[in-house]
């Protein structure tokens, strides 16, 4: 198995909840396995949506504005995985996450100075609402994204039932989470 670097995109603001955990069990399992993982929680930092201002790469880096996504850049810049863990809102990704997803395409510019290197992605969502089908629109845009940006999707876990802070223990998913971090 060739070491890959992977970067794990968190989206909880709520610190230790549910989608934070399966994050952690999923970065417990790559370790493992002797990955290089790191984590970035989009929660935890300031990263203002796109503006569709076209100017990606005009000073020297993917975003023109100085926020938090400048952080994330590289470590999207030298990832071979990237793990989306979040929590559902709204059937969707939240709006931290989603920010952070959103800047991506400076790396889809005819001028990007850095092409990703991206080539597999994973989903990890958890929601609190019961049923599968409340996750039907964030696997829907998981995929369009893994397709549009050429990524082999590696699979997708979604948890229903896990509103209350720890309830995710109650389950296999920390335990499914894991085996996904030492398959890559």
């Amino acid at each position: 198995m060739d070491k890959k670097n992977i970067l794990v995109l968190t989206g909880s603001p709520r610190k230790n909840g549910n989608s934070d955990r399966m994050a952690n069990a999923f970065i417990q399992g790559a370790l493992s396995v002797g990955h290089e993982v790191v984590k970035f929680e989009s929660a935890r930092k300031e990263i203002d949506g796109c503006k569709a201002c076209k100017t990606c790469w005009k000073k020297g880096k993917p975003c023109s504005f100085d926020d938090g996504f400048n952080e994330l850049a590289p470590l999207l810049e030298a990832a071979d995985v990237l793990v989306f863990s979040t929590p559902l809102y709204w059937f969707g990704f939240p709006a931290q996450i989603k920010a952070a997803i959103d800047k991506m395409n400076a790396y889809l510019v005819d001028n990007c100075k850095i092409p990703l290197k991206i080539k597999e992605s994973l989903l990890l969502v958890c929601g609190g609402d019961e049923g599968m089908k409340i996750f039907d629109g964030i696997i829907t845009t998981y995929r369009q994204i893994a397709s549009y940006m050429k990524w082999e999707e590696k699979g997708v876990l979604a948890v229903p039932n896990v509103s209350e802070k720890g309830d995710i223990e109650a389950t296999d998913a920390l335990l499914t989470a894991e085996e996904y971090g030492k398959s890559f």
